[in-house]
């Protein structure tokens, strides 16, 4: 059952999201802080991997782990930065294994890891060249999806006589092989197509009506039920909202502040980056286990704009991307000036 309002208050009341920090200390890090209680309690290591010296990071957008308990940080790559590779690979235990994609440098944004029959792949989202790019791990071009000319909102100019702006934040793909693309930084619409490529319907647009979004953030297939359907992290209305796979308003699911995206746990827990300043968990049932980190009482829009010596160690500034690894690990990756990876160890 998905959390209405009144059960979000009720659970606030009885403190089942409240944050706990324990063994937090000071900004010098020699003690890293423990986040949340009981089956949710993780240790928190902030700025995880051995980057490179050569690269350093922008923005960190996206992050995901592959079969090989590979992580990959998919970054906007920062103006001084000697190497302009956007996508960093590490392995599990924060080695770094290679980096590529100088072509996404400013743009980085959505990420997204799918196993195939021919193998694995990632699907990138380009903010700034407005594209949905697929490739192999190693950044090998599959396909590019570019502006979509074939839906009906986009064939014809808007109010301003110019095209409707078109900029992909996030994408989902269906176990049928269709991708879902998600205009969050756009026109707010959905955009459904094949395995192929090609166009099916386009679905929400701008609103606060059921069935519209603002800023349609993220996007995820939710397997957890009877039927799978569309997470969508409607983050400028403040929450999330459910569609059926041909693009039909269920519900909406309250009490996030600002969710970004989705990344789902075999057991059944979802993590929900939010950029104002936490990490929700949610169970299987979309209600929500835990906030961690929470800093949202502070100036956090100003932090992110500082240096990493002014991130206080346990807390979150601006989360952007989640996931979980293959042992119920949680690494987080947050709209940083400078960026930051944190893993959240499970203990």
């Amino acid at each position: 059952m998905p959390i209405s309002r009144r059960r979000f208050i009720g659970q606030v009341g009885t403190g089942l999201v409240a944050p706990m920090i324990l063994g937090a200390t000071n900004k010098s890090g020699s003690k890293k802080p423990i986040l949340g209680s009981g089956e949710h309690t993780y240790e928190v290591m902030h700025d995880w991997g051995e980057l490179p010296a050569d690269i350093k990071y922008g923005n960190t957008h996206g992050v995901c782990e592959d079969s090989q308990g590979h992580i990959y940080i998919h970054h906007t790559v920062y103006a001084s930065s000697e190497k302009a590779d956007s996508m960093v690979v590490f392995d599990h235990q924060g080695k770094f294994v290679k980096s590529w994609g100088k072509e996404f440098k400013g743009g980085a944004h959505g990420l997204y890891i799918r196993k195939e029959s021919s193998g694995e792949f990632l699907y990138l989202c380009d903010i700034q060249r407005g594209l949905v790019v697929k490739t192999t791990l190693d950044g090998e071009e599959v396909f590019a999806l570019g502006y979509p000319k074939e839906s009906e909102p986009y064939s014809k100019p808007g109010p301003d006589g110019k095209p409707l702006k078109y900029s992909p934040t996030n994408l989902a793909v269906a176990p049928n092989g269709d991708i879902f693309v998600g205009d969050g930084y756009g026109s707010s619409y959905i955009i459904q197509y094949n395995n192929k490529g090609e166009y099916i319907r386009t679905f929400g647009g701008p609103g606060k009506e059921a069935g519209e979004l603002q800023c349609p953030h993220g996007i995820i297939l939710d397997t957890r039920g009877s039927e799978p359907v569309l997470n969508i992290a409607d983050r400028s209305n403040k929450r999330i909202q459910r569609f059926t796979l041909d693009g039909k308003h269920i519900d909406f699911l309250y009490g996030t502040n600002a969710p970004c995206h989705f990344n789902i746990y075999k057991n059944g827990d979802m993590v929900v980056p939010d950029l104002f300043a936490r990490v929700t968990i949610m169970d299987r049932n979309n209600y929500i286990i835990a906030n961690l980190g929470d800093d949202s009482s502070t100036d956090y829009m100003a932090t992110r704009k500082l240096t990493r010596d002014h991130f206080t160690p346990g807390k979150f500034v601006c989360p952007h991307g989640a996931c979980f690894d293959h042992a119920g690990n949680i690494f987080v990756v947050e709209w940083v000036e400078v960026g930051r990876v944190s893993k959240l160890r499970k203990v």
